[in-house]
């Protein structure tokens, strides 16, 4: 599991940074990936990585502003483009599907895959059995959402020196007890994988903040998060114009991180006004707060092990 940061500037493109986007590599876990936002020129940063549109499965969208979805139309156009065949599914607030069919439908854009477009006002949008997804309103101009990404706890890890010592050798019983089933051996004795599992293996938790000023609503969002990315638009000094602006600075962020047992937080949406020594600059002042804090540039990839 992996995130690269494909867009992390804030409003507008600049030459350092592209406009927001972020996706979330889930290879290992289930051939896909996840795409959070789909600013403009999204499918160009892609061009710069190892990532295929055609295994993208699932888009959500923060927010309606347009540095947050401008990309979209290009980018399922081009997904189709490159024969992608497996569904897409798009998830965000109200407005999302009018705006991805008008887009569709004015530029005559067929897909040769199916699309579905599901809006919603927050709670669980997505859930499996491996992941929980949960959206939570956010303060903003507009509606806008964070998305709370929950991994499932997995099964412990089998102990084989404990199943030798029983005189039971390597076979497909262990794969049996390795799912948590039971097995029957020759002499009628059955095996409860229970007995031969260690502890279950705590899933990961992401907290992605889509556009916001500081609110109550991010503790639950970022509560015990192994990983927050949160938009750091302004610096301390400039607090009154992030509120003005229904925006967050680093400082707000750092604190919400310390104050919610995070353990790594990436700042993002950086303001073009904040250039070379500057952007060091919201890097320390948050640090002062967190110190497992870290910047996000275009391209940056965090792996979570």
């Amino acid at each position: 599991m992996n995130v690269l940061f494909l867009g992390t500037g804030a409003g507008v493109p600049s030459k350092q940074r592209n406009v927001s986007s972020l996706a979330l590599e889930l290879l290992e876990e289930r051939g896909a990936v996840w795409l959070f936002d789909c600013g403009e020129g999204t499918q160009h940063q892609i061009l710069h990585t190892s990532l295929k549109p055609r295994k993208i499965e699932k888009i959500f969208i923060t927010h309606m502003h347009g540095d947050h979805i401008f990309g979209l139309p290009g980018l399922l156009g081009s997904r189709s483009f490159q024969g992608a065949e497996d569904p897409l599914m798009i998830y965000g607030p109200k407005g999302i599907k009018q705006f991805v069919g008008a887009a569709l439908a004015h530029s005559q854009t067929h897909l040769r895959y199916p699309i579905e477009v599901i809006e919603g006002e927050g709670g669980i949008v997505f859930e499996d059995d491996q992941f929980i997804v949960e959206a939570i309103l956010l303060e903003h101009g507009i509606p806008s959402y964070g998305y709370r990404i929950t991994e499932k706890d997995k099964p412990g890890t089998l102990m084989a020196d404990k199943l030798m010592a029983a005189g039971i050798k390597p076979g497909p019983v262990y794969q049996q007890l390795k799912e948590g089933g039971t097995a029957v051996m020759e002499d009628g004795t059955v095996l409860n994988g229970r007995d031969y599992l260690g502890p279950p293996k705590r899933g990961k938790i992401i907290a992605i903040a889509g556009d916001t000023r500081s609110c109550p609503q991010l503790g639950r969002l970022a509560e015990n998060a192994d990983l927050l990315v949160h938009e750091a638009t302004f610096a301390e000094a400039d607090e009154k114009l992030a509120h003005e602006y229904f925006h967050s600075t680093t400082i707000q962020a750092a604190a919400l991180a310390q104050n919610y047992a995070v353990k790594q937080l990436v700042l993002t949406h950086i303001s073009a006004r904040y250039q070379g020594e500057q952007v060091q600059m919201l890097l320390n002042e948050a640090r002062k707060i967190f110190a497992n804090t870290a910047i996000a540039e275009d391209l940056l990839r965090v792996e979570m092990t």
